[in-house]
């Protein structure tokens, strides 16, 4: 089972500021100035409400999860009822199965390749492997998003957010195909993306520029360096990433401070003249991104139809997601068992370790439960 990684981001302060020998800022007395916001500040509240969702839908599949019913052991079964945790052993960060996660929608390349259920690239962005998984990604969301959303609204960070989710999933299913992958970092290193190709395109709007720049990458690199550990989906973190920075120069792109200072002089007074609202480079950056996401996309689901596995093209890419050592193994190792069926009695031999455990089975069980109880006994 993949998961998503943790992004723990503090809030940014970067401040703007008019330029220097600018008529308006030095016709306006001192608290005026003070108190002058040149650009429109907005309420959050769709952050909060896919904070709201993320807990909800982890919720409702630990409903759907049923480990009492499903599974012979389970973890809190005595308080939590229904909502129990399946085994530590099969999942060590306190959630479902991966067959429940299978059934709400997590990216499986298997799936879309031969169902074409392309649906499974945005459902798996909205679900997590276990309580600690989605608590870690949502306050990360709060750290980050609600300041994107106060300075750009609901319309541009709610965009970003899902389409970066997307392209996380993307580059996830053309490399980690063998993986049952879930979780929001795609997203919210989407969020991250966007915050240093805003900073980039917005700079001379910017006061404290190199300082924001510096701490910006810092976060991002500490937090693309959690994806080279085991059972983390970096090419998810990757590629939301790569799409949120791309996605920055077209939706937070800001006007330049003149024209926005001419835009709201009072009558009869002349600022600063700047016909352009936005400066060339800006465009320049705005036009090359929309193409690149554009043709990443269409080239990304081509190959993802055809059953494409871009690690056959690229030898070293799979270190972009585990650099193996001493202390973990990147693969994860195959574990078979040997079956026999006598009623409704399910006998299971675990081939590495020889461990023989006999089960209540039925017509109702799927191949994927066998496959799960095999993990577990070979555990």
């Amino acid at each position: 089972m993949a998961m998503m990684g943790r992004d723990h981001s503090p809030e940014l302060d970067i401040r703007v500021h008019p330029r220097r020998g600018d008529n308006h800022s030095r016709s306006v007395p001192p608290r005026s100035r003070q108190m002058y916001q040149p650009f429109r500040q907005w309420f959050p509240w769709l952050v909060p409400t896919f904070f709201v969702t993320n807990i909800a839908l982890f919720v409702y599949s630990m409903y759907i999860n049923d480990c009492p019913r499903n599974s012979k052991e389970c973890l809190g079964q005595d308080v939590l009822g229904r909502f129990a945790f399946q085994p530590f052993q099969e999942n060590p960060l306190l959630g479902p199965s991966t067959s429940t996660l299978q059934l709400m929608g997590a990216l499986e390349v298997k799936e879309i390749v031969d169902n074409h259920q392309f649906w499974r690239l945005f459902t798996c962005t909205w679900l997590h492997t276990g309580a600690f998984h989605v608590l870690a990604n949502m306050l990360s969301l709060l750290f980050v998003g609600i300041r994107l959303e106060k300075e750009f609204g609901f319309v541009r960070i709610g965009l970003l957010y899902i389409v970066a989710g997307v392209g996380g999933s993307l580059l996830s299913a053309l490399f980690a195909r063998s993986t049952v992958s879930v979780g929001a970092s795609g997203a919210l290193f989407g969020l991250l993306g966007a915050m240093l190709s805003e900073l980039i395109t917005n700079w001379t709007i910017y006061a404290n520029k190199l300082a924001a720049l510096l701490t910006l990458i810092l976060i991002i690199a500490i937090n693309l360096a959690v994806g080279f550990l085991p059972h983390v989906d970096n090419f998810a973190h990757i590629g939301g990433f790569i799409t949120g920075f791309l996605l920055g120069f077209v939706f937070l792109i800001r006007p330049q401070f003149g024209w926005v200072n001419q835009r709201n002089a009072p009558p009869g007074q002349v600022g600063t003249s700047v016909k352009s609202k936005y400066k060339a480079y800006q465009y320049v950056l705005l036009f090359l991104s929309l193409i690149i996401l554009i043709v990443g996309f269409v080239f990304g689901l081509v190959l993802l139809l055809r059953g494409v596995n871009g690690n056959d093209y690229c030898s070293w890419c799979h270190y972009l997601s585990c650099i193996p050592n001493s202390k973990w193994k990147c693969q994860s190792e195959q574990v078979t068992c040997e079956s026999n069926l006598i009623g409704d009695q399910l006998n299971l031999t675990c081939q590495s370790n020889k461990n023989t455990k006999s089960y209540i089975w039925s017509s109702n069980n799927s191949t994927s439960e066998m496959q799960q109880l095999c993990s577990q006994l070979c555990s």
